[in-house]
């Protein structure tokens, strides 16, 4: 006969406690709530403790005066348009209701909500996820500081070229001085509170342009209220 065992009784493990996740940048911190108020004040601290302000209610406010440059570009090209790092929505919309076909892009579910709301479309996904449209859009914008996102402008720019056709363009905001900083920040409130910290990155036009140059030639540069901006040609 086969001799008969029996396995050993085991214990079942106790499962380990997991921390909560961290939310991530943009989302779930200080700046979604002060997209959804449509006000600040908002600031990226940086962890030296220098801040930068971060100027929430022209974000949700009607286009102005710096941001009709860069749709009258758009407009007046005539081509379908991406915004990466749309925001509220502003120019999205506006866009649109011009009968410009566009598209916002933004990772914070506020920002898409009231960029719908205003009539513009958009996706709640990063610039570096899958998009509709790849290697085919006219013009991409990169306004109010987003040349920053990923702290890595160089991938951000060859990714927008991507993203583009042939001959297209992209219109980009650009710090108003010479400057470039590759920077650990978080978003913080008017009370303190912050959000997880993150890679960011602030150049000005002769720092872009080097980033660029393997995938952009010069177009055009221009100010406007205080701000700066290259418009940038595929290659």
């Amino acid at each position: 006969m086969t001799p008969t065992t029996t396995a050993a009784p085991t214990e079942t493990p106790t499962p380990a406690a997991h921390p909560p996740p961290t939310p991530a940048p943009w989302s779930a911190d200080p700046f979604a709530e002060a997209i959804r108020r449509g006000r600040g004040p908002l600031w990226l601290r940086r962890t030296d403790g220098h801040r930068y302000p971060l100027d929430v209610a022209r974000w949700c406010a009607a286009p102005d005066a710096a941001d009709r440059t860069l749709l009258h570009r758009c407009l007046h090209r005539g081509l379908p348009a991406i915004d990466l790092g749309c925001g509220p929505g502003r120019l999205v919309a506006e866009l649109q209701a011009h009968g410009l076909p566009a598209l916002g892009v933004d990772i914070t579910r506020a920002a898409v909500i009231r960029t719908r709301g205003l009539g513009g479309s958009a996706l709640c996904r990063s610039v570096f996820d899958p998009l509709p449209g790849e290697g085919r859009w006219g013009t991409a914008l990169l306004a109010d500081g987003n040349l920053g996102i990923g702290g890595d402008p160089g991938a951000l720019l060859a990714r927008a070229a991507d993203l583009l056709g042939p001959s297209g363009h992209l219109l980009v905001e650009v710090e108003p001085e010479e400057l470039e900083e590759r920077i650990t920040v978080a978003v913080e409130d008017g009370s303190g509170r912050r959000g997880p910290t993150f890679r960011w990155a602030r150049l000005g036009a002769a720092a872009t342009m080097r980033e660029a140059v393997s995938r952009f030639a010069l177009a055009d540069s221009w100010a406007s209220g205080g701000r700066s901006f290259l418009a940038l040609e595929r290659r």
